[in-house]
């Protein structure tokens, strides 16, 4: 039987390989490169370096950037948005804010079709989903004949009240495929049937733009994998925390759009629950950015609006991260007024940070590592090796002479100056949602997050850090770690006390009954399949609501209410019981259960570290240079206690046990750092 489980994750800078034996229950990992060209040739070759056998495999799944880059570059297909006449603007002018209230001169990008690709035909349904003006089916014709003699392949279809009747784009979209038979179109109404036609309309256009491109790289690795043994569904990581399998991509690419950061916060999630902690902050700091999740009282918080740029929103669940300019890659420079600041520029794989030796000649956060002895002189098991002297001259050059400053003092200025960035972006996830960092644990991963994250801890006030096992894969493995996962909405408003408890139930009904027929489309036994209701309420004259569990039977908008006082109060310290609730919309979240990997915990010895496999000086600060043990973590079994500070060398990553602080390594083999000043 199959028995290889495979997950890989696409970053900036490397790809990231798992490898999950269900037989030996042992995990194997492997980085590549990436290839920012065409990220399939990366992922194979993971495949080939990993030395998998895709015959074994029984589960590959995969957390890609493709959508997220093509969102980033505007890199599309040539497209054309078909819509209400009177409403060829909606993009355009958008909701009318701007991302800095007080900079007059900076503007919202441009909308991801132009003004030229977007037609208007007359139909107009109303509010309640009555016909007002039938669709004009001449008019229909003759715009796709327009659009069929300029070759366009690529359509989004948005009329205006289609959430409440989609008749009419229905037989927009058939008339478009009669006349373009190999035509890819999204209608509003089935990828966000909600009421604000603006992050409906843009919504429809992203998914639209992005499906030629996904969709294609999709279907090609799923036959690249084919090609080589694997009989299973390749299993796509959307931004809601689930899956997906091609058929279903290939309707709702958008879903992929921040499919890659989505992967380390569902493994901070499951490690923070193997380590006994309800409340985690996650701080996967890569090459070029560090994503930063908060897991509370054992949930990761879902936002229901995304954006790559700002003016231009994605509506669907995803997983709420943070994402700053702060990796290992990222550049240290002075600004005008004289300041030392880091990132959000990034020295990238190329030409890389000065130490690699490839061409960059500009300081980033692994030179100044370097330059301060937290990292050796080579990475990835001897694979990679730094020129610590191309480094200190970098810091030199650009930062310690214009400064007046020492080598040491410079370098270490600029870690100080990363810490700062990654604390701050903490508090904003903590602070701002109402939690005291100081009552979390901080789980660090990602390359370079084992390296900064007892600083970053110890800034904020957070007693214990926890580096996983595979720190620099740590986000692959959380493709590992999910099941198929599709959401659903429907709009219902009305006030909650006069709300029609029986039709709200039929509407539920009538959700669930899709979300099984897509569970089955997925190749979902119905014992594997889970249906989780969920219901939007807002205070009466809001526009913006509040979603919270929803149960079934009587009583059931009641107990809703309850709850949405509850957490409204817990999101914005404010909460009005007395003032009318309204329902807004209906959500159903369906999930199929897979199966995943079945970690062990090891037996634990208590024992000490045993000799190093080397020493150095490396400078921490105010307690200047020490010299530092630096161990082999494959050597550190479970039960090894020591006092820092120490480094921790090993193939995906460095971890930094900073002096007045004690590690251990637990059942589960992470490292768990405990800071003495916080714990006292």
């Amino acid at each position: 039987m199959n028995h290889i489980r495979v997950a890989v994750d696409v970053g900036g800078t490397f790809t990231d390989v798992c490898i999950f034996d269900d037989d030996t229950q042992q995990m194997r990992i492997t980085k590549v490169p990436s290839t920012p060209s065409d990220p399939m040739e990366a992922v194979m070759h993971g495949v080939t370096r990993g030395e998998i056998d895709l015959s074994q495999v029984v589960q590959f799944s995969h957390g890609t950037t493709v959508a997220t880059n093509a969102l980033i570059t505007r890199n599309f297909p040539a497209a054309a948005l078909v819509t209400t006449r009177g409403f060829r603007d909606v993009l355009e002018i958008r909701d009318g804010t701007k991302d800095d209230l007080w900079d007059a001169y900076n503007d919202v990008s441009a909308p991801y079709i132009r003004r030229r690709d977007r037609f208007e035909v007359t139909e107009r349904i109303d509010y309640n989903g009555h016909t007002i003006t039938a669709l004009d089916e001449g008019e229909a014709r003759a715009l796709a004949e327009l659009l069929h003699r300029r070759g366009v392949k690529t359509i989004a279809v948005c009329f205006l009240n289609s959430y409440a009747n989609a008749a009419h784009e229905t037989r927009m979209r058939e008339i478009i495929e009669e006349t373009i038979p190999d035509a890819t179109v999204s209608t509003s109404a089935e990828v966000l049937p909600e009421i604000f036609e603006y992050p409906r309309f843009n919504t429809a256009v992203a998914n639209a733009v992005l499906a030629p491109l996904v969709s294609g790289y999709v279907n090609r690795l799923a036959a690249r994998l084919t090609e080589g043994g694997y009989r299973g569904d390749l299993l796509l990581l959307h931004s809601g925390g689930g899956s997906m399998t091609p058929r279903l991509v290939e309707k709702f690419p958008v879903r992929l759009a921040a499919s890659g950061i989505a992967a380390g916060a569902i493994s901070a999630k499951h490690i923070a629950q193997q380590c006994g902690y309800d409340n985690a902050v996650s701080l996967d700091m890569g090459g070029t950015s560090t994503d930063i999740a908060l897991v509370a009282d054992g949930e990761l918080r879902v936002s229901q609006e995304w954006q790559v740029e700002y003016g231009h929103p994605i509506i669907f669940p995803s997983i709420e991260v943070l994402t700053i300019g702060a990796g290992g890659g990222s550049l240290a420079h002075i600004d005008i007024a004289g300041s030392l600041r880091n990132g959000p520029q990034s020295a990238g794989a190329a030409p890389g940070p000065a130490c690699y030796d490839t061409g960059g000649d500009e300081p980033t956060n692994t030179d100044a590592n370097v330059v301060l002895g937290r990292l050796g002189t080579s990475l990835a098991g001897g694979a990679k090796h730094l020129e610590k002297s191309l480094a200190e001259a970098a810091i030199t050059r650009t930062i310690a002479e214009p400064l007046g400053m020492g080598l040491a003092e410079a370098a270490h200025a600029i870690i100080a100056v990363a810490n700062a960035n990654m604390a701050d972006a903490v508090r904003l996830v903590s602070i701002r949602r109402g939690y005291d960092p100081r009552d979390f644990a901080l789980l660090a991963f990602g390359g370079a997050g084992a390296l900064h994250g007892a600083d970053v801890a110890r800034e904020l006030g957070i007693p214990t850090v926890v580096v996983p096992p595979s720190p620099g894969v740590t986000s692959a493995m959380g493709c590992l770690l999910v099941d198929i996962q599709h959401d659903f909405a429907h709009m219902y408003t009305g006030l909650a006390s006069g709300a029609d408890e029986e039709g709200i139930e039929q509407e539920f009904v009538a959700l669930e009954n899709e979300a099984s027929a897509r569970l089955r489309h997925e190749g979902v036994a119905e014992a594997d399949g889970l249906l989780q209701r969920k219901i939007s309420m807002r205070y009466q004259g809001q526009w913006r609501s509040l979603q919270v569990p929803m149960g079934s039977g009587p009583g059931a908008v009641e107990q809703a209410v309850r709850t949405f006082h509850e957490q409204y109060e817990r999101e914005f310290a404010f909460r009005q019981d007395d003032a009318p609730v309204e329902v807004y919309q209906l959500h159903l979240t369906a999930v199929g259960k897979i199966p995943k990997p079945s970690f062990r915990p090891a037996e634990v010895v208590e024992q000490a570290p045993g000799e190093p496999e080397d020493r150095r000086d490396v400078y921490f600060g105010s307690d200047g240079w020490l010299d530092t043990p630096v161990y082999d973590r494959d050597a550190l079994a479970a039960g090894t206690a020591f006092s820092g500070p120490a480094i921790i060398n090993q193939l995906d990553s460095t971890t930094v046990v900073p002096p007045h602080a004690n590690a251990e390594i637990d059942e589960w083999l992470n490292i768990r750092i405990h800071l003495e000043e916080i714990n006292s």
